[in-house]
């Protein structure tokens, strides 16, 4: 029977990494407001859940991570042609000039789908957790583009409010803003849901860019409607409403972005992950637990209490049943490393 502490240190040693499991689903136990309140902040601030909806391997994440880039992408390209067309009708240079300027905002897809590229290639040396973590730095990125899409509402609100100008062609600026928001909205849905189903919180944060131009077009549609009214103030004023709700929308982004940066989870993932590896047959104790994403992985290091008694093979074992628990409980997670530790016990025989 091998000593105590020569047991300790080759049970540790029993660590396990696989790539590809299979899982079921799990409920997350949060909380939701109801109401208008809880309407809008699902709209404008929703709420990110680190657990994944859907089961499938990190392979396949990207791949309709990328596929949801495309497809909106495509999407925001037509809305951006049709807007064109509307303002090349009305001759409005003001309409032609914020057309391009919605295209161009859509392009912020290339460096994400670059990103999720990147991210399926496999680990080296170097970078010994691969390239995850391009994608948590395109969501930086994707914040900016949100932080930019604020000011830019903001200063032509305050300049209309400063200078007002007629509004000319108000049925074309009518319609090419119901375009615009239209189809950035059908796209910020596509994509918010792709990207909570994936685990991707830079995707979600691309999905509430293309909201945000949305919201700028909608400004557009109350502004003109305000206009047609008797009120040509409406224009600015809604621009600065506008302007508040992007900036709401930015707030949330930039909280789960930059979670992600710190390697912030769910705390809901985290009991989870205990509870499933303490009701591991074998184990009598959770000592140690970490979880983090990577892009859209999600990665595990635990260890676990084990009875001292046993041998190495019964350690290494344990380990594995306990891998195969947390890797059920939670599906996300690409990798895993298991330490197999001797339950320490007092001098009186209890556990300690």
């Amino acid at each position: 029977m091998p000593s105590h502490s020569s047991q300790q240190s080759a049970a540790r040693s029993h660590d396990h990494d696989h790539g590809d499991h299979h899982g079921h689903d799990h409920g997350h136990g949060h909380e939701h407001r109801g109401g208008v309140r809880g309407v809008l902040a699902s709209v404008f601030r929703p709420h990110s859940h680190d657990a994944a909806d859907s089961v499938d391997s990190a392979l396949e994440s990207s791949g309709r991570g990328l596929r949801a880039l495309t497809v909106s992408l495509v999407a925001l390209l037509v809305t951006g042609v049709l807007q064109v067309l509307v303002a090349v009708a009305s001759g409005s240079i003001a309409l032609l000039a914020d057309s391009f300027h919605n295209g161009a905002d859509a392009l912020s897809a290339l460096p994400l789908g670059a990103a999720f590229l990147l991210g399926r290639r496999p680990a080296n040396r170097r970078y010994t957790y691969g390239y995850g973590r391009a994608e948590d730095l395109a969501g930086v990125f994707v914040v900016v583009l949100i932080a930019v899409s604020a000011l830019f509402a903001g200063w032509e609100a305050i300049r209309r409010l400063l200078n007002p100008a007629p509004v000319e062609h108000l049925g074309w600026v009518a319609l090419a803003g119901l375009i615009g928001f239209a189809g950035n909205e059908l796209v910020a849905v596509y994509r918010i849901r792709v990207g909570r189903s994936i685990g991707s919180a830079a995707l979600v944060a691309d999905g509430l860019h293309a909201r945000t131009d949305g919201l700028t077009s909608l400004a557009v549609v109350l502004g003109a409607a305000g206009v047609a009214l008797g009120f040509p103030l409406a224009d600015p004023l809604v621009g600065l409403l506008i302007t508040v709700l992007i900036l709401l929308v930015l707030k949330g982004a930039a909280r789960d972005v930059f979670a992600r940066l710190m390697d912030a989870v769910d705390p809901h993932l985290v009991e989870q992950a205990e509870g499933a590896l303490a009701s591991t047959d074998g184990v009598r104790g959770v000592s140690g637990l970490r979880l983090r994403w990577m892009g859209h992985q999600l990665h595990a290091d635990a260890t676990v209490d084990v009875d001292p008694a046993l041998s190495l093979d019964q350690a290494h074992t344990v380990a594995h049943r306990a891998e195969v628990d947390l890797t059920t409980a939670l599906p996300k997670i690409s990798s895993v490393v298991i330490h197999a530790h001797p339950e320490q016990r007092s001098a009186t025989g209890h556990r300690s």
